[in-house]
């Protein structure tokens, strides 16, 4: 057997002409075996004997090969190549003929738990999508091929979580939650480069399931929801500083007022209360003093 094993085309003819063919076997020894019989010809007895021997010899080389679907073929222990042809075929009828699929197959894989980059614990599943491209390998190279696919996929998972860490640490990081995209890339890549040996090609992997373990999830989720207010005030706060930028310059552009640095300070204070307050502020009117 070669050292290492690719997929070749097996010889294979069409069945039809072989059926036709032990069919005229058959109709030649039924009427061997009348003359036989009549004549009482020991030879043309003979004849029937080897004739049927023939018929039944070939019967084995048939067989039938739906769409996205292929037959090993091993002859005596060799690798003869593989019939990926849909339809009715003969061949070797002394060779085996190994089914190999070559359908598209999903793998869900469990949930399991493990730690990211971050070390914090997190439950994590995905799905990947699979076919089979190299027959040979797959029947050869690795023990059972489909076994190996649900092993190599739950280690690619773990190597992969251990890798990002499930929330952004700083901006340009790649995290689990927050870059779907390239992490399913990450992990298509990841998993292909397990399952290559396999003659078996990675169509789509994509996390299905990613949450902090149970233990951690309620601390989590309130630092998540801390961060997220602490966002929202950031945001208010830059947002309130400008509009203050903006009304002290209209007012001087403008002329509409002339205010000394005491009281900017004094309009900057009260607009930044009323822009960044939680709650609504009741306005105070000045209509001036008693006594002048």
């Amino acid at each position: 057997m070669q050292d290492k094993l690719m997929e070749f085309r097996g010889f294979r003819v069409n069945g039809f002409f072989i059926l036709l063919l032990v069919l005229g076997l058959v109709a030649l020894a039924i009427t061997w075996f009348v003359q036989a019989v009549q004549q009482q010809d020991p030879m043309k007895g003979l004849r029937v004997a080897v004739t049927v021997v023939a018929a039944i010899f070939l019967l084995p080389g048939f067989m039938a090969i739906q769409p996205n679907d292929s037959r090993v073929l091993i002859f005596f222990g060799k690798y003869m190549g593989v019939v990926r042809d849909s339809g009715f075929f003969w061949t070797n009828p002394l060779a085996l003929k190994k089914r190999v699929s070559l359908r598209v197959r999903n793998f869900n894989s469990k949930k399991t738990k493990v730690n990211e980059a971050s070390g914090s614990p997190i439950e994590i599943a995905a799905v990947v999508v699979w076919k089979v491209v190299d027959s040979a390998r797959a029947l050869f190279d690795v023990d059972n091929y489909t076994e190996f696919v649900d092993i190599q996929t739950e280690t690619a998972i773990r190597a992969l979580a251990t890798r990002y860490p499930y929330d952004p640490v700083e901006e340009e990081t790649l995290s689990l939650r927050g870059n779907p995209e390239d992490i399913a890339a990450e992990l298509r890549g990841e998993v292909q480069a397990r399952l290559s040996v396999a003659g078996v090609e990675v169509i789509e992997a994509r996390i299905t399931d990613l949450s902090y373990a149970p233990e951690i999830a309620q601390a989590m989720l309130r630092r998540q929801q801390a961060q997220a207010v602490i966002a929202a005030r950031r945001l208010i706060v830059e947002a309130a500083v400008t509009m203050v930028q903006q009304a002290l310059n209209h007012l001087k552009e403008e002329n509409i007022v002339d205010l000394d640095e005491e009281k900017k300070a004094a309009m900057v204070n009260n607009m930044m209360v009323v822009l960044t307050g939680e709650h609504g502020v009741t306005p105070v009117v000045n209509t001036g003093t008693l006594y002048s």
